[in-house]
């Protein structure tokens, strides 16, 4: 279980899953304070599905949030910088993030990871966002 500040995936910025966590891992690398099994995925999986998303590259992405700034005048940055999408996008985008995991492509991941963490017997963890905050020790 995690004892770090990381927020809950499904905790929002601009309406938008997943965003603010990412910059949380990006805030806590750059102060050397990211665990190292939180490095190896750092740009890939569901940061990369984000930074797809708003069509901006990480590099890029990581660059400005070392700049400062709040988490909303990064997501302005984003859509300045690569697409603003809208409302029914932005629905779409959440509701396919927070179902990951659920009869999906991801659905071996999430069982190898929940196996590993011991978490095999926990039939209310059926999403990554669940596991995630299991995990990190946001849903008992």
């Amino acid at each position: 279980m995690a004892t770090f500040a990381l927020r809950s995936p499904s905790e929002k910025v601009g309406d938008l899953f997943y965003f603010g966590r990412m910059l949380d891992k990006i805030r806590l690398h750059a102060q050397g304070k990211l665990p190292s099994d939180y490095h190896a995925n750092l740009g890939k999986g569901f940061d990369e599905k984000c930074t797809n998303f708003l069509r901006i590259n990480y590099d890029q992405l990581v660059e400005r949030v070392n700049r400062g700034g709040t988490d909303e005048e990064i997501l302005r940055w984003c859509f300045d910088h690569g697409r603003r999408p809208d409302e029914n996008d932005v629905y779409i985008w959440n509701e396919f993030m927070r179902k990951r995991g659920w009869n999906d492509e991801v659905s071996e991941i999430l069982q190898r990871r929940k196996k590993q963490a011991g978490m095999m017997d926990r039939s209310d963890i059926q999403t990554a966002f669940q596991f995630i905050d299991a995990d990190e020790g946001r849903l008992p």
